[in-house]
């Protein structure tokens, strides 16, 4: 079972998403919080295993929270789905390099929150990936991120500098066994390997880590 706590300072969003969530037979809804200060204090509580987590909120906004959740020693990482608004759009990257594992826009269809959950949950793959990959390409250009070594990719082989670049261009598993002729389960097995080379908590912060090490550019 995936424990969810559900972050807005709207009420009845945070009923919607635990009516939803709850119906699911696979998910359910392990507490709520009505800011980004209150969702640090729930998620030590609660230890949730995805947090929906909201943007713009008062008190402590999303990106903070997320930020703070995912550095406490003393709580076992959660992945952060960061739920946005298209007019919040600049924030989302920010969220990314915060630690959020991916993020969903508000009006989405709820079969594909449900979804969205047990794919940040499973931790196998970027949501959306045709939209991922154009809008982590314009966060890219808009964010002004702080220099990274690009030594710090020295750790990797010339093959999973390959599959890393692919990673970031939003491609799946099985895209990346395509492009690079090899099996879904050899791509699967480079970007585990990437994960653990360069202590990534998973493949949205393997695309934070290309942009700002400059393995790849927008465009």
């Amino acid at each position: 079972m995936t424990g969810v706590l559900v972050v807005d300072d709207q009420a009845l969003v945070r009923a919607g998403f635990r009516v939803l969530v709850d119906s699911a037979p696979d998910l359910m809804v392990v507490g709520e919080a009505s800011d980004g200060l209150e969702a640090v204090h729930v998620a030590r509580a609660t230890r949730p295993d995805v947090i929906l987590m909201d943007i713009r909120m008062p008190t402590m906004d999303g990106i903070e929270a997320t930020r703070l959740i995912l550095g406490a020693s003393d709580v076992t990482s959660p992945r952060v789905l960061i739920l946005t608004t298209f007019d919040l759009d600049e924030y989302v990257y920010s969220a990314l390099r915060a630690g959020a594992s991916g993020f969903l826009l508000k009006d989405s269809p709820p079969e594909d929150l449900l979804e969205a959950i047990r794919v940040i949950a499973a931790g196998d793959a970027l949501l959306s990936p045709s939209i991922t990959r154009t809008l982590i390409e314009e966060f890219a250009r808009r964010a002004q991120p702080p220099a990274f070594d690009g030594a710090a990719l020295d750790v990797i082989t010339p093959r999973e500098r390959e599959v890393l670049l692919l990673v970031a261009r939003g491609r799946s598993n099985a895209e990346i066994g395509d492009e690079l002729h090899m099996s879904a389960a050899t791509a699967k097995t480079h970007v585990s390997r990437l994960l653990a080379k360069l202590g990534a908590r998973d493949r949205t912060q393997l695309v934070v880590l290309a942009y700002e090490t400059g393995l790849t550019t927008p465009g």
